[in-house]
């Protein structure tokens, strides 16, 4: 039997290729300790933050106790100004939900959502061309 031989070879850097870096690099939630909207992102503290810290080693989490305000979770993101970001506020929301927000935060880009400047333009014309109301069947129009 003979046996396989491997060369050994380093990786190389090829300037962040085959890298993946997460945009979000801050997450802050703010809840009220004693508030009833707060009751879903207190349970998730309490129950779920722990392993959800743990699945996201690259992102800092900080936790504000603000009295008296509905809770908010933030994100802040590479390449942004520290107050540009996205937040979502979780007033009477469940646990589910808030985690649902929370890693919809996460895995974000950062970007603002804008509308494209540009209509869709086709290089194909239509096969039937231009739509008219008076194209249709006289019988199949509605009366007045």
């Amino acid at each position: 039997m003979t046996g396989i031989s491997f060369i050994q070879q380093v990786s190389k850097a090829r300037n962040g290729v085959g890298a993946f870096i997460r945009p979000c690099k801050k997450v802050t939630l703010t809840y009220c300790n004693f508030g009833g909207s707060s009751k879903g992102i207190r349970d998730f503290l309490r129950l779920r933050l722990a392993n959800f810290t743990k699945q996201y080693p690259e992102i800092q989490f900080q936790v504000l106790q603000k009295p008296g305000f509905h809770p908010v979770i933030k994100g802040e993101y590479i390449g942004s100004d520290a107050n540009v970001g996205k937040q979502i506020c979780v007033k009477n929301w469940n646990i589910d939900v808030v985690e649902n927000k929370l890693k919809l935060l996460v895995n974000s880009s950062g970007k603002q959502l804008k509308k494209p400047k540009q209509n869709v333009k086709s290089l194909n014309e239509s096969v039937r061309g231009i739509w008219s109301p008076f194209h249709v069947d006289p019988a199949h129009r509605y009366k007045i």
